[in-house]
C-alpha cells in the first residue's frame, strides 16, 4: 500500500506547520509551567481551519477526509511545540464535534457546530467517572426523565476543556440495569443550575489542556438536548473513539520528527572526548532507534487511517496504531533526554517537557492495556 501524501496533502501539512510556529509557540515554556490555555488560541486555530478540518463547509468547516487531516495534525505536531493545546484541540473534534455531526439533531448541529468549528465555542467530553475510567460503560451518572426533561445527578473527572467550556457531551444511564443499553448522551451548556464545574486538576504533562471535574445535582436538561436515541450513547462513544484513537496522535508523529531532527543537529554539535558525541555507538544507536520508531509508526497511524477512510470503522487498525505510536513516543522521550544529558533534564531545552507529555498517550483514548485487549480479541485471544 502507498501510504504517500499527495501534493494537495502534502501543501497542507506544511501550511499548519507554518501556522504553528508562527501563532502556537509564544512563551510555551511559561504558559505550561503556569498551565495556561487562552481562548485566543483556540480562536486562533479555529480561524486557520484546524477543529473544523474534517467537517462540513456548511458548518465552517474544510471537508477534507481523514488521511488529509492526519497529515494536518501531524504538520501540526512538528510546528508546535504545545501538546496541551494540540491535545485539547483533539479531545473537542473527536468527543464533542464528531458525535454532533454523526448523531446529532439538525438544530442541534446548527446551534453548536459552526461556533466549535469557529473556536467560539469550547466543547468537553464528559464520561470518566471517579470511580469508572476504563470501564466507561459502568459509569454511575443517572439521567431519569421527567415530562420534557431528564434530571442529571452524578460526577465526572478528567474532563478535558472543562474549566473554560460552553458545552459538555456528558453520559448518564436512564436504566443501570440495562447495562450499556440505558447510557444516554445530552449536551449540557455551562450556566445549566444544577452543574458545577471543580478547579483545573494539577497533572504530570499536557499541562495547557486544563482538566476538570463536574458534578450534576438535580440538573435539568431539555429532553432536546439529549443526543441521539435513549439508550444509543454507547454506541456515541465507541463511534468517537474509534475517530479519536485514528487521529489524537497524528501530531505526535510531528513531533517525534522534529525530536529526531533536534537530536541529530544536538549528537553532531555537542563534544564529549575531542569528538561529537553523535560518533559514539550508544548515542547513534538511540538515534537511528528513533528514526525506526517514526516510520513503523507512521505508516501504522496512515494505513488505519486509510482503512477508517475505507470502511469507516477500523477497530483493530487504530488500535494498533494507538498502542505502537503511544508507546513509541515515550520511549523516543527518554532516549532524547539521555542524548541530551544534564541538559535534557533541564527545562530550556523542552525534551523534557515532551516526556512529561508523552505518558499521557499510553493512557488517554484507552489505556495501552486496554489496546492489547482489543488487539488480542481480534487475534481470538
Amino acid at each position: 500500500m502507498n501510504f504517500d501524501l499527495t501534493r494537495e496533502q502534502e501543501e497542507l501539512r506544511q501550511g499548519a506547520i507554518r501556522f504553528a510556529r508562527e501563532a502556537l509557540n509564544e512563551n510555551v515554556i511559561e504558559r505550561d509551567r503556569a498551565a495556561i490555555l487562552s481562548r485566543e488560541l483556540l480562536k486562533k486555530c479555529g480561524e486557520f481551519g484546524l477543529q473544523g478540518a474534517t467537517f462540513p463547509a456548511r458548518y465552517g468547516g474544510r471537508d477534507f477526509d481523514i488521511v488529509s487531516t492526519v497529515a494536518l495534525m501531524e504538520g501540526l505536531g512538528y510546528g508546535c511545540r504545545d501538546a496541551g493545546l494540540i491535545f485539547a484541540l483533539n479531545g473537542q473534534m473527536w468527543t464533542v464535534q464528531m458525535p454532533l455531526l454523526k448523531f446529532g439533531s439538525d438544530e442541534q448541529k446548527d446551534r453548536y457546530l459552526a461556533g466549535l468549528c469557529k473556536g467560539d465555542v469550547i466543547g468537553a467530553n464528559a464520561v470518566s467517572e471517579p470511580g469508572s475510567g476504563s470501564d466507561a460503560f459502568s459509569l454511575t451518572t443517572t439521567a431519569n426523565r421527567d415530562s420534557d426533561h431528564y434530571i442529571l445527578n452524578g460526577a465526572k473527572t478528567f474532563s478535558t476543556l472543562a474549566p473554560i467550556a460552553d458545552v459538555f457531551l456528558v453520559y448518564a444511564t436512564v436504566d443501570r440495569r440495562k447495562g450499556f443499553m440505558g447510557i444516554t448522551a445530552f449536551l449540557v451548556d455551562v450556566g445549566t443550575p444544577g452543574l458545577t464545574i471543580g478547579p483545573p486538576i494539577e497533572k504530570m504533562g499536557l499541562r495547557t489542556a486544563p482538566f476538570g471535574e463536574l458534578r450534576f445535582s438535580e440538573c435539568r436538561v431539555p429532553a432536546a438536548s439529549r443526543l441521539g436515541r435513549e439508550g444509543n450513547g454507547a454506541a456515541i462513544f465507541e463511534d468517537s473513539i474509534d475517530w479519536e484513537r485514528a487521529c489524537i496522535l497524528a501530531s505526535v508523529l510531528g513531533a517525534m520528527r522534529r525530536q529526531l531532527e533536534q537530536c541529530i543537529a544536538y549528537s553532531k554539535q555537542r563534544k564529549q572526548f575531542g569528538r561529537p558525541i553523535g560518533k559514539n555507538q550508544s548515542i547513534a544507536n538511540k538515534i537511528v532507534d528513533m528514526a525506526v520508531r517514526l516510520e513503523t509508526g507512521r505508516l501504522l497511524l496512515y494505513k488505519a487511517a486509510s482503512a477508517k477512510r475505507a470502511r469507516g470503522k477500523a477497530t483493530l487498525d487504530v488500535a494498533m496504531a494507538k498502542l505502537y505510536v503511544s508507546e513509541s513516543w515515550v520511549k523516543s522521550c527518554l532516549d532524547a533526554v539521555q542524548i541530551h544529558g544534564g541538559y535534557g533534564y533541564t527545562t530550556a531545552y523542552e525534551v523534557e517537557r515532551d516526556l512529561r507529555d508523552s505518558i499521557g498517550g499510553t493512557l488517554y483514548s484507552g489505556t495501552s492495556e486496554i489496546q492489547r485487549n482489543i488487539i488480542a480479541t481480534f487475534l481470538g485471544l
